[in-house]
């Protein structure tokens, strides 16, 4: 039996790198003979992340649109403009040397290109739509695309019916290892009897979130409770120097957290963006959360996210402008709530999709057998 051929596409953040890894891990376990390639944006997070999980990734020069107009962003679509015909130039040669049996796209940036190039040939494409309301772009790709992987019901408001398969959102596999909750305090340097923050702003950092826990630290003076606060990249140096000079023991502060599975394990609410990966994750976990959509994202997406989430009693929301006035006495009041807590706990659940990876490889493996 001949070797397949299987390129997964997108990126950009943790949202869609993740999930596009354990996509890749779910295929190999089921075809371990297959080949993989990933197909990013040179610059992006990806170009890292992907072969740290042991896969080969070639790059793209691509950038995305802004939609907030400013003169600064006018330049930098204009700069996108320009590298579209390199980046459709680049997708179309890579589809010609790798010879795919299908294509995955994942979202981001280079995903448009990738997919477009795939469709234009007649090879088989798989759309893996991690949100309550997909982008411009998968929308115009789902047109053409053989089968659609949702993690939300009611996604025949923007796609064909009978390509729509509910998969859930994969997540890392090693989020869902038991962990020793004593080794997981140790990792962090806290304390096993203090109710424990997590705050997760995602790689580059949540602007809005971490001046939110700035302007309110004196709240955890003082206090029972302690903080594992990863500001991101970009904020790292400015929170942990405030921490230090507060010489408040009770915050780690991180720009990025490596072992998930610990922080997760030991967190009693956790503070987040409202991706729809991390969403996936806390759902499995059964984590009570308090979430605030990012609003510099395509269709508000996040903040429908999140609302799939509220009107079920499954997570709080605080508003992206409102996080010096709220995030942190809210939190603070959630976590020494406990029937709330365990409500949250129990509601966020009822959003779990368990083998999202399998599923989606499972279709992927009745696509390319055909």
């Amino acid at each position: 039996m001949e070797q397949k051929k299987i390129i997964i596409t997108g990126g950009g953040t943790g949202g869609h790198i993740f999930p596009a890894i354990a996509i890749a891990d779910a295929i190999k376990k089921a075809k371990p003979d297959a080949e993989i390639l990933f197909v990013g944006a040179i610059g992006r997070m990806e170009m890292v992340r992907i072969p740290e999980a042991g896969y080969k990734i070639v790059g793209l020069p691509v950038a995305g649109f802004q939609r907030k107009l400013s003169f600064g962003n006018i330049i930098k679509n204009f700069d996108a403009l320009f590298k579209l015909p390199i980046c459709m130039f680049k997708a179309h040669k890579i589809i010609k040397q790798f010879k795919p049996n299908i294509v995955i796209g994942v979202g981001g940036y280079a995903s448009g290109p990738v997919m477009k190039s795939a469709a234009n040939k007649d090879i088989p494409t798989l759309i893996q739509e991690q949100n309550s309301f997909p982008g411009v772009t998968n929308k115009l790709l789902s047109k053409k695309a053989t089968k659609i992987c949702v993690a939300y019901p009611e996604m025949e408001r923007f796609f064909q019916k009978e390509k729509i398969i509910f998969t859930g959102n994969p997540i890392r596999r090693a989020l869902l290892i038991n962990v020793n909750k004593d080794e997981a305090y140790k990792e962090f340097g806290l304390q096993t009897d203090k109710k424990t923050i997590l705050v997760l702003g995602g790689s580059l950092g949540a602007k809005s979130i971490n001046i939110g826990i700035k302007d309110k630290l004196n709240l955890l003076e003082n206090s029972d409770l302690q903080m594992i606060w990863q500001t991101g990249h970009n904020y790292f140096d400015e929170m942990k120097h405030i921490v230090k000079t507060l010489k408040m023991k009770n915050i780690k502060v991180m720009s990025f957290i490596k072992r998930m599975d610990a922080a997760y394990s030991i967190a009693d609410v956790v503070i987040s963006r409202a991706g729809a990966g991390t969403i996936s994750e806390l759902a499995l976990l059964g984590k009570a959360t308090i979430l605030v959509p990012s609003p510099n994202v395509a269709e508000d997406h996040q903040t429908k996210n999140a609302m799939a989430l509220v009107n079920k009693n499954a997570a709080i929301l605080v508003k992206d402008n409102q996080t010096s006035e709220k995030l942190l006495q809210q939190t603070i009041d959630l976590i020494y709530n406990e029937n709330k807590i365990n409500e949250l706990n129990k509601n966020i659940v009822e959003f779990a999709k368990h083998d999202a990876d399998n599923m989606i490889a499972e279709e992927v493996m009745k696509i390319i057998n055909k």
